[in-house]
């Protein structure tokens, strides 16, 4: 009963701090639990759930931009895009049928899930290391066959080729596959703080090349 009892007074304090007190020193308490439970319970079940070590991707460039974003004209895009995709025997019928076809936005906030190396298929969005400063996100244009192993090849929507470090990506450098958008723009509240530390033509919003 007295257990009970303190259980209880505890509670009701713990809850106070949370979401009652206005002071300096509730809202000091308030920001360490909640920067505690996302770091330490949040992301650890999402990343169990979601089957990856990165369950939350933040778009920081321009590479994957299509103009107007998800209202861009899809026809006038792959005019200024398809020499791109001729030598991959991409047209854009195929294009059209590739999960978000439209690209994304730099400050989108992606889900991310597992990327079974198995099942990826060509226009896939999957994000990989390629021993650069962040992990890439891109879309895949080839799959081949080698050793009996998976290897990948991506490019940006809105970059004028490839990367060489995109053109064979081994299933070990995989960590997921882009599932859908979750939020636009939202991702800015990160990189604003960063954004400095770019060339200044990275920096700011996105334009089609």
């Amino acid at each position: 009963m007295v257990l009970e009892k303190r259980g209880k007074s505890f509670f009701k304090k713990f809850w106070y701090f949370l979401w009652k007190d206005n002071s300096i020193k509730g809202w000091i308490f308030a920001f360490v639990f909640l920067f505690i439970f996302i770091k330490l319970i949040f992301f650890p079940l999402f990343s169990l759930v979601t089957g990856t070590s990165l369950p939350l991707a933040i778009v920081e460039s321009c590479s994957m931009y299509h103009k107007g974003n998800l209202f861009s004209d899809s026809n006038a895009w792959w005019e200024r895009q398809e020499d791109k995709y001729f030598e991959l025997a991409v047209d854009q019928e195929d294009f059209q049928k590739f999960r978000m076809e439209n690209g994304f936005n730099k400050g989108d906030i992606l889900l991310i899930v597992r990327a079974n190396s198995e099942k990826l298929k060509i226009g896939d969005i999957i994000i990989f290391n390629a021993n650069q400063k962040n992990p890439v996100i891109h879309r895949i244009v080839e799959i081949k066959e080698s050793n009996g192993e998976r290897v990948f090849s991506t490019m940006g929507d809105n970059n004028q080729g490839q990367f060489n470090f995109e053109k064979e990506i081994r299933e070990d450098q995989l960590i997921g596959k882009a599932a859908l958008k979750l939020t636009p723009y939202l991702g800015w509240i990160k990189l604003i703080f960063y954004e400095w530390q770019k060339p200044s033509s990275e920096r700011g919003p996105c334009i089609e090349r």
